[in-house]
């Protein structure tokens, strides 16, 4: 049976404060999120990463839904990028994405939230993925583009990024990455995060009751959370609040050993504690996931 990371181990994947630290010791977290009638999966994502720590947040969106993001999250910073008639990103898209990772100096960016299936968004996924210089945490319709191709092609790809990679499947995700034919069973769900971790060569984080979070090589399973978070968009403050611990271990130095695994395992610990304080304040039927980053500070005290 899995167990979980004890508290202590949790805590070396939190970046330490000290009274000189400037924001660029806590990393620049980019989130590329968002269509037209799904701005809110940018936003979650991006409240995720703010309440994480991470010095600076940036939304890389359509243009066209960009200043609803702007105007409901003031702390973080937007990248309007190309979108098609119907508010989705298009391909051409990825040089300015990939030129703005280098340029200010993006630690780790989130990818997937909220940019649909469409043919377009799946290309931009693919080309954006192969592109940024910079680890990522790959959610949503991000892994649902990968599914789509050709699992040889995808595991070549994601090699020769050569940055590292975390991908968040729920059940139904992890299903059609592994080209299932049948639902994901409880009895089947650690076989299927490790096998994907070793083709894609990252690690997964596979969602749910006693979410497991693997490298493969190495299986934990975290204790908490509850029903609570069965909602729309709580997915989305989970890769955004990984994705800001990430950008601070890569900024900072002071996180050893495996960071994509530790940060995993953390986000998913933090997110679930935020859930569950949640319930307690608002019960399993009242919580909703734009409560979730408001009750981050709260998990990371209880940590």
């Amino acid at each position: 049976m899995l167990k979980p990371l004890t508290r202590a181990e949790l805590r070396e994947g939190l970046v330490e404060r000290r009274p000189d630290d400037h924001k660029g010791e806590f990393g620049h977290a980019l989130i590329v999120a968002g269509s037209r009638g799904m701005s809110g999966a940018a936003i979650l994502a991006a409240r995720g990463a703010l309440r994480s720590g991470a010095g600076l947040v940036t939304v890389a969106a359509p243009k066209s839904i960009v200043p609803e993001i702007a105007a409901a999250i003031p702390s973080a910073m937007t990248l309007p990028l190309p979108d098609n008639a119907h508010g989705i990103l298009r391909p051409d898209g990825v040089d300015r994405l990939k030129n703005y990772a280098r340029e200010r100096r993006v630690s780790c960016a989130a990818i997937g939230p909220g940019l649909t299936t469409h043919p377009d968004a799946a290309r931009f996924t693919l080309h954006a993925l192969a592109a940024l210089p910079v680890p990522a945490v790959v959610d949503a319709d991000a892994i649902n583009a990968l599914a789509q191709e050709e699992r040889a092609g995808v595991a070549q790809m994601l090699r020769a990024r050569g940055r590292a990679c975390a991908f968040t499947p729920h059940p139904g995700e992890i299903a059609r990455a592994l080209k299932s034919a049948k639902p994901l069973g409880e009895a089947d769900r650690q076989r299927a995060a490790e096998r994907l971790a070793r083709d894609w060569g990252g690690v997964v984080l596979l969602k749910g009751r006693r979410t497991i979070v693997t490298s493969g090589a190495r299986s934990v399973v975290n204790p908490t959370g509850g029903p609570g978070l069965a909602k729309g968009g709580s997915g989305d403050v989970l890769a955004g609040l990984i994705a800001g611990l990430w950008a601070q271990a890569a900024a900072s130095g002071r996180v050893v050993g495996d960071q994509p695994f530790l940060c995993a395992a953390l986000g998913a610990w933090l997110h679930g504690t935020a859930g569950d304080l949640a319930e307690r304040d608002l019960t399993a039927w009242g919580v909703c996931s734009e409560d979730l980053p408001d009750y981050l500070p709260r998990a990371l005290a209880a940590l």
